[in-house]
């Protein structure tokens, strides 16, 4: 060919290459532009196409997972691996195969590369982004049914959304919205599925439960063939520079597959994970067959019932209470059984993928006697079972006071111990306040040093300090305003303060860590976390028909989950903190309240009125969710601390106070410039 054209035969070229990319791109709109113009629509109060291009968004970014799916799966079916081949045979398999995937996904969706989106929208579609415009946008369109949906959706995977949750409180109330409406549109299907088998079985609805399980099964066999065809497409090579290094063939190759394996590495525990968590539950698999061989017992189908019992047997290979129950269903039937081939084809594929989510779950179980179900405990228990290994996701399985499970006995927790300095006064203790790890005690500060504290803290606190700037973190009806110990310290320095009032900022912190130790008669040290000299003022004219808090209920080192009733100790909470103390400096204001309550967020089980002296200390997990109502009129003063017993996670500022106060007491610091440099770590 000489390279020679013709402008009819370019005009013909251009024309055909037209009619192609607009045909392909006709398929389906790329899900990260409906993205872009919902969000550019809601900046411009465009309700109407928020809810079209968000909801667009969503369909399409379904429509290509799907297609996904379904042309890698019908590729690999077409395009199989031998069982021995040569490299040239390899190749030739791989190179068949992903021609078959980009024609068929091609079909589907049009050109790929229009589908190919950034890492920062597929992580907001991850956390359900999309579903918190949503939520707006049909609150703002006067739609409150699917205004609830969306919220819900949102809430499941961002449990730790406050005002989402708030949100949700609201839409219960609202005329039109019912139980029904609060649906999670993202649901997993075998995780649903789960979650409502569960429900039924504790209910003694063993019919409708076993429906259910087998259901969930089903999905959840179905979820890991698609989780792992997901896996199939191109991967990232993070710090690989395959052209600066020339990589072989092969090399790439192998880098390929080892990407690929990991992705199905994962899969496993991507499918036992809930929206939101970083934590899988242990034992999810395997905990199907425990439900299912119970249940199917409970309705007198003990070949069923061994079958599952067998199954179970497989993971926890001679666990002692299944065995028990295998034996007794042999005994009854007179003959043995086999283990469901499903689960033994998948253990003997992913045995060890699955080993790291088994690990440390321990069965919980029963025997059975003559026909009745006796507790591993002793005695006979006509109660429900709640079967084994339910270990990190408890919050399905709520046991009654009658349940027959063996639990641990918990931590035997100390208090009571010298509060150590004269004056200070016991006001209530763990049992008056209707917990666990709890005190209240008085007069800890004098009246002089919480007016010195006071009005040091007018002069150095900052609105939002120690909270990314935002001047109303917590409610937008409030000012909130802080400082830091260092903070303070440099201000003294400076003359900006008197020195005497910063030097008692660090001395009183130091008291209330001291008597939080002592009180609670730890072994070890406590050490400072974070210390904040903290103030909320009401701001005039947003006070009307108040319904929020100033401060909302949460848990110090785990993420609270009021509707399951759970904790979850990962991040982004701060999961190191083990005691937390608030030390009031103030009682003349309206409102204030500090209150604690159940895991439910809103059953309240104490409350406490500040005042000046006054000192609430507690344990920071899940076991002491808190809040502080609302300040109605007037300023709330306090010395907030959180402790760590992990020396790792000492304070930085506080090590760096410690310095500049040794430094003052030796007087090294005088003639010498002072280099105080703060910096906010929460």
């Amino acid at each position: 060919m000489d390279g020679n054209f013709s402008p009819a035969s370019i005009s013909a070229v251009v024309l055909l290459l037209t009619v192609a990319l607009s045909s392909s791109a006709a398929f389906l709109e790329p899900y990260d532009l409906l993205y872009d113009n919902a969000v550019q629509a809601f900046y411009s109060s465009d309700y109407e196409n928020v809810v079209r291009y968000m909801e667009g968004a969503l369909s399409s970014c379904r429509e290509v997972r799907r297609t996904k799916v379904r042309c890698r799966l019908r590729c690999q079916d077409q395009h199989p691996f031998d069982d021995t081949f040569s490299d040239l045979r390899f190749f030739d398999v791989v190179l068949r195969r992903a021609g078959c995937m980009n024609k068929c996904i091609e079909e589907k969706l049009g050109t790929q590369s229009v589908h190919k989106v950034s890492e920062d929208v597929v992580q907001d579609f991850n956390r359900r982004i999309p579903y918190n415009y949503l939520q707006l946008a049909y609150k703002k369109l006067k739609q409150p049914d699917k205004a609830a949906a969306a919220a819900h959706t949102y809430f499941q995977a961002n449990p730790e959304h406050v005002e989402m949750g708030e949100n949700l409180e609201q839409y219960k109330d609202l005329e039109g919205v019912n139980e029904d409406h609060f649906v999670d549109r993202e649901a997993r299907p075998h995780q649903h599925s789960f979650t409502a088998a569960v429900l039924l079985y504790v209910k003694g609805d063993y019919e409708g439960a076993i429906i259910l399980f087998e259901e969930a099964l089903a999905e959840y066999y179905e979820a890991d063939v698609e989780c792992r065809a997901l896996c199939q497409g191109p991967q990232r090579f993070e710090g690989h520079d395959h052209l600066r290094y020339r990589y072989s063939l092969h090399e790439l190759v192998s880098d390929h597959f080892t990407q690929v394996l990991h992705c199905e590495h994962e899969c496993v525990r991507d499918l036992a994970t809930r929206p939101g968590r970083l934590s899988p539950m242990e034992n999810y698999l395997p905990l199907h067959y425990d439900y299912l061989q119970f249940a199917y017992f409970q309705m007198d189908r003990l070949e069923e019932a061994l079958q599952c019992a067998l199954t179970y047997l497989l993971f926890h290979e001679g666990d002692e209470f299944m065995t028990e129950n295998v034996d007794y269903y042999r005994d009854v039937l007179g003959h043995d059984g086999e283990p469901r081939e499903k689960a033994a084809w998948y253990l003997r594929r992913h045995k060890q993928e699955l080993e790291l989510l088994l690990i440390g779950s321990k069965t919980m179980g029963v025997e059975f006697t003559e026909g009745n179900y006796w507790s591993s405990t002793g005695g006979r228990d006509d109660s429900n079972r709640i079967p084994s290994g339910t270990d990190g996701w408890m919050e399905y399985v709520p046991i009654s006071e009658k349940s027959s499970v063996a639990v641990a006995a918990p931590q035997q927790l100390k208090e009571g111990g010298p509060l150590l300095y004269d004056g200070v006064q016991l006001v209530q203790n763990s049992v008056a306040l209707n917990g666990t790890q709890r005190v209240l005690l008085d007069h800890v500060i004098s009246e002089e040093e919480c007016a010195e504290l006071r009005h040091l803290a007018h002069v150095v606190t900052l609105a939002g300090d120690g909270y990314r700037g935002r001047m109303s973190p917590h409610t937008p009806n409030e000012k909130f305003e802080g400082a830091t110990v260092l903070k303070t310290l440099q201000y003294g320095y400076e003359g900006r303060v008197p020195m005497k009032s910063a030097r008692l900022f660090y001395d009183i912190s130091e008291r209330a860590r001291r008597i939080i130790e002592s009180y609670f008669l730890l072994n070890s040290t406590l050490h400072f976390s974070y210390t904040h000299l903290v103030c909320r003022t009401a701001i005039t004219g947003r006070q009307d028909h108040r319904n929020d808090l100033s401060h909302p209920i949460h848990a110090d080192n785990c993420l609270l989950d009021p509707q399951a009733n759970e904790c979850w100790k990962e991040p982004p909470a701060y999961t190191y903190r083990d005691y937390s103390a608030l030390l009031y400096l103030n009682g003349d204001f309206e409102g204030g309240e500090f209150i604690f309550t159940e895991m439910d967020a809103k059953t309240v089980t104490a409350s406490v009125k500040p005042r000046c002296g006054r000192m609430v200390g507690f344990s920071s997990g899940g076991e002491n969710p808190h809040g502080v109502k609302a300040v109605t009129s007037g300023q709330r003063c306090a010395v907030a601390l959180w402790f760590t017993l992990d020396p790792l996670f000492r304070e930085l500022e506080r090590l760096q106070a410690d310095e500049v106060i040794q430094a003052l007491d030796t007087q090294s610091v005088w003639g010498q410039g002072l280099n105080i440099n703060p910096k906010d770590e929460l």
